[in-house]
């Protein structure tokens, strides 16, 4: 069972569209992942729940 989204944000460093894969069996998570644009650390605050779907808020690292 494939549990990855897609989903596309703005990068808050370039301000580009880029897609990332949310790991959608676990409800909420923060990790750090790199623009594949500028290369720059995106903060992604991750919730995730069957209702409402996926929500993502991507900040800048030093924020």
């Amino acid at each position: 069972m494939n549990m990855l989204e897609e989903f596309n944000l703005e990068c808050p460093n370039c301000g580009e569209t880029v897609a990332i894969f949310i790991d959608s069996s676990v409800e909420q998570q923060i990790y750090i992942e790199d623009c594949p644009v500028c290369c720059r650390p995106m903060l992604l605050s991750v919730s995730y729940d069957e209702s409402s779907g996926v929500n993502v808020i991507a900040s800048r690292e030093d924020d």
